[in-house]
């Protein structure tokens, strides 16, 4: 892994507060607080000890304020921007003579206030968006209407995320709770089923641990950081395969005396009422998770707490702080890399190429991080298409008892199985390092 931060004017040196890649053509897209979108071609340099590098196209100018998040349809030929002030904006890519643009479609307008995170349908007929309206939109892209409202938060929405299968969407909120909504169709208009989501839990507390061996029953703990957290984004996502939910803005206690430490959950798709794992060992709260869009093939080494996700495969996914980026993979409860002193402000937002070949990170102080990887690196990719890989894991996890699937649920449980993520690394155990950072904690 080599690369770092780019030191180019990204957003005339104002916080870049959102990032994604092109699924097909690899083009990077950023949008920050001068209102604009810009497009950028990341390539590798011809030197082998230097990073990638960023080259500007060309600038997205409609939006009338900050842009704070921005994604790219599945197919690749639209793109979602959603800014303060309720705007939210659909561009359509054309394309003539070999050029692409990309031009405003439609607005979509119910938000009253700054939309702080937004994702597609896997079909790429519909987005959910959050604001700090405290509600969740689910809009229909086709016809720019609002499909659904989702009004069950008491507070800002500061991340929403799409399970890939189509079942559940999810929302994370300052109130709190991870709320978990899932499709309910209602009745068929025009031979079709007309798409539904239902709040089926409320995600908020856990017991904390017993201390001694009394039967008193034990207090709840907040899973989730409250209002005070330093950042407007808490986004959260659902692994490629759908098989679990990854939420940051996590919390937890040792005992009802003890400080809060920060934390991510991951919620196994089998039971998304309680966390399974919980990723210790973070330099401060956890702010957004993004998933490699690549499964790789498992190399052996699944401990304890990773193996109660039961993957056939393995997944990478990165977990950002404010202030340091951390990798991991299934197979582990260790970070492959943990990356930290790159910004001098807040990290907000993650982004990872189509090919796995690049993790680009944007932050509040005006710059990006670019990492590149080399081949194989992160593993050898799954050769299965990924629909493949989708049945492949519904239809074994169906088949697995439910004392097996419950392996790690609960907090008591996961105490005992997750250990914390070291900070240092270990010089004598060079063999577990498969990544090698650009700056340690």
């Amino acid at each position: 892994m080599k690369g770092g931060i780019l030191q180019i004017n990204w957003h005339d040196t104002k916080p870049v507060l959102t990032l994604d890649f092109h699924p097909q053509t690899g083009l990077l897209a950023t949008g920050g607080n001068d209102h604009d979108i810009k497009l950028w071609v990341v390539m590798a340099s011809s030197d082998s000890k230097k990073g990638p590098s960023a080259t500007y196209k060309s600038s997205l100018s409609y939006h009338s304020s900050a842009v704070n998040v921005l994604r790219f349809s599945p197919s690749g030929e639209y793109l979602s921007s959603g800014a303060d002030g309720g705007e939210l904006i659909i561009w359509k890519m054309h394309s003539k003579d070999d050029i692409s643009s990309w031009k405003v479609l439609r607005t979509l307008s119910f938000h009253r206030k700054d939309v702080m995170d937004l994702e597609w349908s896997p079909d790429g007929n519909f987005i959910i968006s959050g604001s700090i309206d405290n509600t969740c939109i689910i809009w229909d892209v086709n016809k720019g209407s609002v499909h659904q409202i989702l009004e069950s938060h008491l507070h800002y929405v500061q991340g929403v995320a799409w399970d890939p299968l189509g079942q559940f969407v999810a929302s994370l909120s300052s109130d709190r709770t991870c709320r978990i909504y899932v499709n309910k169709p209602q009745a068929k208009v025009k031979s079709l089923e007309k798409m539904n989501y239902a709040c089926q839990h409320v995600v908020s507390k856990s017991e904390l641990p017993k201390q001694d061996e009394t039967k008193a029953q034990q207090p709840k703990g907040h899973l989730f950081h409250d209002d005070t957290l330093p950042s407007f984004f808490r986004r959260l996502s659902w692994s490629p395969d759908g098989s679990f939910l990854l939420a940051p803005a996590g919390m937890y206690k040792l005992s009802s005396k003890s400080d809060a430490l920060n934390t991510a959950y991951i919620f196994s798709r089998k039971d998304l009422s309680r966390p399974a794992v919980q990723l210790r060992g973070a330099s401060g709260p956890v702010v957004a998770v993004r998933f490699c869009p690549l499964t790789f093939l498992l190399r052996g080494s699944i401990t304890a707490a990773a193996g109660s996700l039961k993957l056939p495969h393995r997944i990478v996914f990165a977990v950002a702080t404010l202030s340091s980026l951390y990798i991991y993979d299934t197979e582990s409860t260790a970070p492959l890399a943990v990356l930290a002193g790159l910004h001098y402000a807040a990290i907000t937002d993650i982004a990872w190429s189509a090919d796995a070949r690049y993790l680009a990170v944007s932050s509040r102080d005006g710059f990006c991080t670019l990492l590149e990887f080399e081949n194989n690196e992160l593993g050898s990719p799954v050769s299965s298409p990924v629909s493949s890989i989708v049945n492949q894991t519904v239809k074994e996890r169906e088949s697995q008892s439910k004392s097996e699937l419950n392996v790690a649920v609960g907090m008591e449980v996961v105490e005992k199985v997750m250990p914390v993520a070291p900070t240092k690394t270990d010089p004598s155990k060079p063999a577990k390092k498969r990544i090698t950072p650009v700056a340690i904690v």
